[in-house]
């Protein structure tokens, strides 16, 4: 706690904005944002692994923050103060950083597939800015934040052979993505079922199982997504620039739309128990990596007519 006083105590306005703005990289917008980007208009390959590792990493988070019940920094000290527009993000246990875990999936994945110096160096400094936006808004220690970079480091260093072997294998690629989702699921049976202890704080413990919902949800919709695609639709990622760009503003306009306008029906469906965020973000997912890419011989055409003249 010594660091996140002294994080405390050094505060400014200015420094609170900073560090908020670089812990929005943590969050699943970036994520769902670049991935869909790099899955729609660039590399159809690393787009699904950058959504596959992302998953899968805040899945293990989640595991983890299940196992150890560890209370946030404000709970251990009561007398300890957070940058208050942090606290909506940090509403599940402490230990380890999800931001932290995501930033690294993400991040580490975009270096394990380009291979490029600079994209090594950027992203980890910008991995360690994220932890240490973490540190500064007090919703973390350091061993949350070490132990996620800890984690993010084994997880990359395991993907990278299966990745290799991956390349040249279609099966091998769906049984990683099955292994995966298997292990989302085992684990949402596990924060389902876990008996309760002292250490139980059913906030937190609500907001666990809300996110393992989600986790479960998009990785089968990303499994299906990939089925359906390397099977059926087999869709292009080629096309002139302006026309990628209206293929990813048009396509996160209606992934931003799902989101907004699926919830409350959902809620009104299932409740709000979690169910309705693990179909919601199914939808989600199959929308991004189904219903949209289906649009794509549309946006080809469309830029081809308009190269003939």
């Amino acid at each position: 706690m010594e660091l996140l006083r002294f994080f405390e105590a050094h505060r400014t306005p200015v420094f609170d904005s900073i560090m908020s703005a670089l812990t929005l990289l943590g969050e699943e917008n970036a994520l769902i944002a670049l991935g869909l980007v790099v899955l729609w208009c660039v590399n159809k390959k690393w787009g699904f692994r950058l959504f596959f590792m992302g998953l899968f990493g805040s899945g293990l988070n989640q595991l983890l923050k299940a196992v150890f019940l560890i209370p946030r920094p404000w709970v251990l000290d009561p007398e300890f103060t957070i940058v208050q527009s942090s606290r909506e993000a940090a509403s599940g246990y402490s230990f380890p950083s999800g931001h932290t875990q995501s930033a690294f999936m993400l991040f580490g994945t975009l270096a394990l597939w380009l291979k490029k110096r600079f994209v090594y160096i950027g992203g980890a400094v910008l991995i360690l800015l994220v932890g240490v936006s973490r540190l500064y808004l007090g919703v973390h220690t350091p061993l949350d934040v070490g132990v996620s970079l800890l984690t993010g480091l084994l997880l990359l260093l395991l993907a990278a052979p299966l990745y290799k072997k991956a390349d040249n294998s279609q099966n091998t690629e769906f049984i990683i993505l099955c292994a995966g989702a298997l292990f989302c699921v085992i684990t949402l049976l596990y924060v389902l079922f876990a008996p309760v202890t002292a250490l139980n704080v059913i906030e937190f413990d609500a907001d666990g199982i809300k996110s393992m919902f989600t986790i479960v949800g998009a990785m089968l919709a990303l499994v299906l997504s990939w089925w359906v695609d390397t099977h059926y639709l087999n869709f292009s990622v080629e096309a002139r620039w302006w026309v990628q760009a209206l293929k990813a503003i048009f396509g996160l306009g209606l992934i931003l739309a799902l989101r907004l306008l699926l919830k409350a029906p959902l809620i009104a469906l299932f409740g709000a128990g979690g169910l309705e965020s693990g179909v919601r973000y199914f939808i989600i997912t199959a929308a991004g990596g189904i219903l949209w890419p289906m649009s794509f011989p549309f946006f080809k055409k469309l830029g081809e007519a308009q190269k003939k003249k």
